[in-house]
């Protein structure tokens, strides 16, 4: 895996290398260049280890999303913070499966270093007040539920919602 800075050196030296064809009258050879800079600058800010966990994870093939994540040996080197976000999202969704305080610890902090979409935000913040629910932390779990509403604005977490609150009436 290539560090982030890395991925811009190489476009930087993409782009300097086609306009040196350019200036030696290859013209379709400096616009192929141009055009293979958007390879570095979409890797810099899509990962493609953390795109192809997700691609796993839509199979719900957990071993196979945890194997692509590993390759990812340091995070705050390696990833800009929306994918750091992201990163520790699918950690938190991966553990959640089988660890729920660890799970936690992943999605505060994916919460915290932000993630692009609201429906992620909104699936970690349900997972959380989940975890909240079943730690008897009533309240906590109220707030989170109340933000998950106003961040679902397709109303995909509708039957969740209703779930957890049922939930909250039994304790």
């Amino acid at each position: 895996m290539l560090n982030k800075n890395i991925k811009l050196i190489i476009a930087g030296l993409i782009v300097i290398t086609s306009i040196w064809q350019f200036t030696e009258n290859n013209i379709g050879n400096g616009i192929f260049l141009l055009l293979l800079t958007a390879i570095p600058i979409f890797l810099y800010y899509r990962n493609e280890f953390i795109l192809l966990a997700f691609l796993k994870l839509r199979k719900q093939d957990f071993e196979g999303a945890q194997k692509w994540l590993s390759y990812i040996k340091n995070p705050e080197s390696a990833l800009i913070r929306k994918q750091q976000g992201y990163f520790n999202y699918l950690h938190g969704i991966m553990l959640s499966q089988t660890n729920i305080n660890q799970s936690e610890k992943y999605f505060k902090k994916a919460i915290e270093l932000g993630l692009s979409m609201d429906m992620d935000l909104a699936v970690a913040k349900l997972n959380l007040a989940g975890i909240a629910l079943s730690r008897r932390r009533k309240l906590e779990a109220t707030n989170l539920i109340s933000e998950v509403k106003k961040l679902d604005k397709q109303n995909m977490l509708k039957d969740q919602i209703t779930m957890m609150k049922e939930q909250m009436k039994k304790i």
